[in-house]
């Protein structure tokens, strides 16, 4: 480029600011070097020289300058190479220093070279610099090209415009008209193609919502299987502990929740994913893989957390939620994580209570409460172990427990529930130092057990609670001094626990209920050596 007598410019314009004006200055400087010169204009030879595309490059004394040089020297450089000056002129510039030695220095090497004054704030008297007015020995009092941004002056568009008419040395006139064909055109472009978008929309809607139907009835279709295997197949293969059936189950519904886009599934699409990574990671951890079990119950949480705040008095996210910090808090406090438990399992119960608040009478909420006052319980405990708190939690626990049987109608319903409520509270009494009481719900536990089993011999879980129960009668019967009954419900215990071994092999959780048990017996066969001594 050149200055239209022919030398040569390194820049296209140079831009003088104030240090308080440096946002000003920048959003100036982007928004020239980013400007399109209309295309009818471009290539024409002005006083300027030949208009070019774009206006750039323009020197921002602030921004362009190296560190490590000398700033005296590079804007005496800078200044020199620029084909024009454009001072960013307010209150401030007109204070600094700075900008009027740049503009002085600049008239002292281009006389003749445009000088454009962009007036940001205030008036001319308030805001150019002094020397921005000062002539010199032949000349008087200079007046700048002036462009006024100001919204009571020529406005941001068309003083801009100004500043651009003078960087390229057209027509103000012929530039705002140019550009204003330029924008028309580009308005005229966009809304051609929206009415084509329009019409292709058109013809591609009634396809569109053909196909929109028979994908939400092949998704109601995948997802009444994914419920299927939830609930009353889970159930079934629960009760019979086929554990190796439920992970095909899970890999299943996981592949399915999987290859959804999550984004666009409704909350209760995502709330039945959320149960699948709950459930999964319940099979994991009863195959041991506690690690990878609690990344799908955090999963889970993240999800139902995000569906709770998005409509936190709906009951069912509610409940869905209270599942996931059930889920985190159980496992946490298994790995010994008593304060994450704590976190999880009173957000659990908070929940559940809320739930029973809105309907008192309603046996599934008041069954959760039983759930999440025992979970409590649990956690009281645990080392350190607080025999308060813990027969506190575990007597309201049971009293949820019968509560949520009463008012379903179907107490056999809940009774492996009140099995596990009793178990509880025994130990609780037992801290708190009253075996009788604690050997009196053990017994209560027994009756319960024997008529889940009397029902299903199958059911696992009630095998799993007579191995539980056994060991714990036969704690309670050395403590009181019948070492004869204690070995026999060890013996009892241990019998059982081989036949859930034997039934699946793969379940840690049996595997480590069986060790513990002829530990028990080994160390009562040990004890009973020494005594009789």
């Amino acid at each position: 480029m050149d200055d239209g007598g022919g030398e040569p410019a390194r820049y296209r314009a140079f831009i003088s600011y104030s240090h308080r004006d440096a946002t000003v200055g920048r959003r100036l400087h982007r928004r020239l070097e980013r400007y399109k010169v209309p295309q009818r204009l471009v290539g024409r030879t002005t006083p300027r020289g030949v208009v070019p595309r774009r206006l750039g490059p323009i020197f921002r004394d602030r921004e362009d300058l190296p560190a490590a040089d000398s700033l005296t020297d590079e804007v005496r450089a800078a200044l020199a190479g620029s084909a024009c000056l454009i001072v960013v002129c307010t209150p401030a510039a007109r204070q600094s220093l700075w900008v009027s030695r740049e503009v002085a220095l600049f008239r002292s090497l281009h006389p003749d070279r445009p000088v454009l004054a962009a007036l940001i704030a205030g008036t001319p008297a308030e805001s150019f610099p002094t020397s921005l007015l000062q002539g010199d020995g032949d000349h008087g009092v200079r007046e700048p090209l002036a462009a006024d941004l100001q919204p009571a002056g020529d406005g941001p568009r068309l003083g801009f415009l100004k500043l651009v008419a003078g960087v390229v040395g057209v027509g103000l006139d012929e530039l705002v008209q140019r550009d204003a064909q330029r924008r028309l055109r580009a308005v005229t472009a966009v809304t051609a193609m929206a009415l084509s978008g329009m019409l292709v929309m058109a013809l591609l809607t009634a396809t569109a919502i053909g196909a929109r139907r028979e994908a939400e009835r092949q998704r109601a279709e995948a997802e009444g299987m994914v419920e299927f295997m939830l609930t009353d197949l889970r159930e079934t293969l629960e009760r019979v502990g086929r554990l190796d059936a439920m992970d095909a189950v899970n890999t299943r519904a996981l592949e399915y929740c999987e290859a959804q886009d999550l984004r666009r599934l409704p909350p209760g699409s995502l709330e039945r994913c959320a149960r699948v990574l709950l459930m999964s990671g319940a099979d994991l951890q009863e195959l041991g893989q506690r690690e990878a079990a609690m990344r799908r119950f955090v999963q889970a949480r993240r999800t139902t957390a995000a569906l709770l705040a998005a409509d936190p008095a709906n009951p069912d996210r509610m409940w869905g939620h209270a599942q996931s910090e059930q889920a985190v808090g159980e496992l946490a406090l298994l790995q010994a994580d008593k304060d994450d438990a704590r976190t999880a399992l009173e957000a659990y119960s908070d929940l559940a209570e809320r739930l029973v608040v809105r309907e008192p009478r309603n046996a599934r909420y008041l069954q959760e409460a039983g759930f999440a006052r025992g979970n409590l319980c649990s956690l009281a405990l645990t080392a350190p172990i607080r025999p308060a708190a813990a027969l506190a939690d575990c007597r309201i626990a049971l009293a949820r427990m019968e509560a949520a049987a009463a008012a379903a109608g179907d107490p056999d319903a809940y009774d492996l529930e009140l099995a596990n409520r009793h178990a509880w509270l025994a130990d609780a009494w037992r801290e708190n130092g009253d075996d009788a009481k604690a050997r009196e719900l053990r017994l209560a536990q027994e009756v319960i057990v024997r008529r889940l089993l009397a029902r299903d011999p199958k059911d696992m879980k009630a095998r799993w609670h007579e191995v539980a129960l056994n060991r714990a009668l036969a704690s309670l019967e050395y403590t009181a001094g019948r070492p004869d009954l204690a070995r026999q419900r060890f013996h009892q215990a241990l019998a059982r626990a081989d036949a859930m071994v034997a039934h699946d092999p793969d379940n840690a959780e049996w595997a480590t209920l069986r060790g513990k048990t002829v530990d028990n017996l080994v160390v009562l066969e040990r004890m009973e050596r020494e005594r009789l001594q």
